[in-house]
């Protein structure tokens, strides 16, 4: 049976984002078109961005934030980007011109109140049929773990950030 995927990509460890760029790699592998959008991360010069660039008839990365919310002097402003962010995903997910559609770091939107998550399972649900979407984050909420096809959830077990190294370029940006 093949059908569209609701997929998420949730947890505390390391790699949801990761796991959801081998996603896209794997795609357009096989020729799809992707949508990458982030709706948190801002202002960094990501490895992630520059493959895109290379890649740009084929990948469509968007960068909607302006960096992690939680630190954010400015919540109203995060609010509507995130709202523009979702208008964005809301337009290439309904294109169906894009296979794969990964909406990275979503889940804070949610754990935010920025946007409601009824409204946006409810506009998951009627995607087309050929688009499959992957939402990544942490706190994924429950009704959209139920809603979804598919959950991962990445677990910390040790990480170099605990005993004071920095992130690294090539490995967490």
């Amino acid at each position: 049976m093949k059908k569209n995927l609701l997929m998420i990509n949730t947890g505390n460890g390391k790699g949801k984002t990761t796991a959801a760029l081998g996603l896209a790699f794997r795609a357009v592998g096989h020729g799809f078109k992707v949508s990458i959008i982030q709706f948190i991360k801002g202002g960094w010069a990501c490895g992630e961005i520059e493959t895109a660039a290379r890649l740009a008839d084929l990948i469509d990365f968007n960068v909607m934030g302006r960096g992690f919310t939680w630190k954010s002097d400015d919540l109203k402003k995060d609010t509507a980007l995130a709202l523009s962010a979702w208008e964005t995903a809301k337009e290439r997910i309904a294109s169906g011109k894009y296979r794969l559609v990964i909406l990275d770091e979503m889940t804070y939107l949610f754990k935010y109140g920025m946007l409601d998550e009824d409204t946006v399972i409810a506009f998951l649900q009627q995607r087309p049929e050929n688009v499959h979407v992957l939402i990544t984050g942490r706190d994924a909420p429950e009704k959209l773990l139920a809603a979804a096809d598919m959950v991962t959830e990445m677990h910390p077990v040790k990480h170099p950030f605990a005993e004071g190294v920095s992130a690294q370029k090539g490995i967490e940006y």
